[in-house]
C-alpha cells in the first residue's frame, strides 16, 4: 500500500464501574478515528491499566494483585478489539496489556488486531526500573516483525525505543513503520522516549509513531501521572519536516492526531536523500577508537 492514514492516540486513563462504560469509551475512540478515515490506530503502553478500576478498590490499590485480577478480563478485552477492528475495517494496535505466562510471570504485550482477528504481537524487551524492581513484569526475548496489509511493521514498547538495535533489526526485515506505545510520568521520561524515537527515524530513515498515556489517574499507583504528546516522526531530509516531527498532540487534552503517510517516500529518501543514514549504518562497524 502506497499511502495510509494513521491515528495516534494521546489516551487518558479512565475509571469505570461496569464493563459497558469501558466498551463505550473504546468504541467512541475507534469510531472517531474511523470517521476520519484512519486505517491504522495506535494506543499507548499500559492504557489497559484502567481496567482494574472495574474490579474494585481492593484490587486497584494492590500493585501486584491487580495484574493477576486483570487476566479475567483479557479474553473479553481481546474480543472487543477484534470486533471493533472488524466493524470499522481497520487495524488497531491495542494498549499494551500485562499478560500472564504459564510460569506466573507477566509480559508487557502489545497486540495488533485487524478485521480478521489478531495479526501479531510484540512483548516489551527491555524493562524499566519500575517494572524490574516494583512490578512482576518481565522482559520478552524475541524481536518480531509483523506482516500487515500495509507492509511489515515493528513495535518498540516505550523504553525499547531507546535501544537502536531493536528497531534496526525490524527495519532490515522490511519495516518502514515503527510503532511506539509509551507511558511516562514526567516530561523527562517523555523526552527520553521522544529522543529515542527521533533517533530511530533518523538513522533508519523511516516513520516512527509514538502514542502516550495522558493526564492523571490518582486512583492508580501504576499509572497515576501520565505525561506526553502523541507524535509522528520522520526522516530529516528532502520532502520531510526540517525538525523530523510531522505532527504532535497538544499539551492539554486527550485526543487523536492524524497524518497520511506516503510509504513509498521511505524508499525514495533512502535512494535519493541528502544523506544515506540507512545505507551507511554498516560503515560504523569498522571504525575503531584509539
Amino acid at each position: 500500500m502506497k499511502n495510509v492514514k494513521v491515528a495516534v492516540s494521546q489516551y487518558d486513563i479512565g475509571f469505570f464501574t461496569q464493563w459497558p462504560d469501558f466498551s463505550d469509551k473504546l468504541t467512541h475512540w475507534v469510531r472517531s478515528a474511523a470517521d476520519n478515515r484512519a486505517k491504522l490506530l495506535l494506543f499507548p503502553e499500559y492504557g489497559s491499566m484502567e481496567l482494574p478500576s472495574l474490579l474494585g478498590k481492593t484490587v486497584y490499590n494492590d500493585l501486584h494483585g491487580q495484574l493477576d485480577a486483570m487476566q479475567s478480563l483479557y479474553p473479553q478485552w481481546q474480543a472487543l478489539h477484534i470486533e471493533l477492528a472488524r466493524q470499522f475495517d481497520l487495524m488497531i494496535l491495542a494498549s499494551s496489556f500485562p499478560v500472564q505466562q504459564p510460569d506466573g510471570s507477566f509480559r508487557n504485550r502489545a497486540n495488533l488486531y485487524g478485521p480478521d482477528g489478531l495479526i501479531g504481537y510484540q512483548d516489551k524487551l527491555i524493562m524499566t526500573r519500575f517494572e524490574n524492581e516494583q512490578w512482576r513484569v518481565a522482559a520478552g526475548s524475541e524481536i518480531k516483525i509483523i506482516e500487515s496489509d500495509i507492509g511489515p511493521l515493528g513495535i518498540n514498547i516505550c523504553y525499547d525505543s531507546e535501544f537502536p538495535m531493536i528497531a534496526r533489526q525490524q527495519v532490515e526485515a522490511g519495516a518502514n513503520l515503527i510503532l511506539v506505545p509509551s507511558c511516562t510520568d514526567t516530561e523527562a521520561g517523555f523526552h527520553r522516549v521522544r529522543i529515542g524515537c527521533q533517533a530511530r527515524a533518523l538513522e533508519n530513515q523511516c516513520y516512527v509513531l509514538q502514542s502516550p498515556t495522558f493526564g492523571r489517574a490518582d486512583w492508580s499507583e501504576a499509572v497515576d501521572v501520565n505525561t506526553g504528546r502523541a507524535s509522528i516522526y520522520t526522516p530529516v531530509d528532502y520532502g520531510f519536516p526540517d525538525n523530523g516531527i510531522l505532527v504532535e498532540g497538544s499539551s492539554d487534552r486527550a485526543e487523536w492526531i492524524y497524518a497520511g503517510l506516503d510509504l513509498e517516500s521511505i524508499a525514495r529518501v533512502r535512494a535519493e536523500g541528502q544523506v544515506f543514514n540507512y545505507r551507511d549504518w554498516d560503515k560504523q562497524k569498522g571504525l575503531k577508537s584509539k
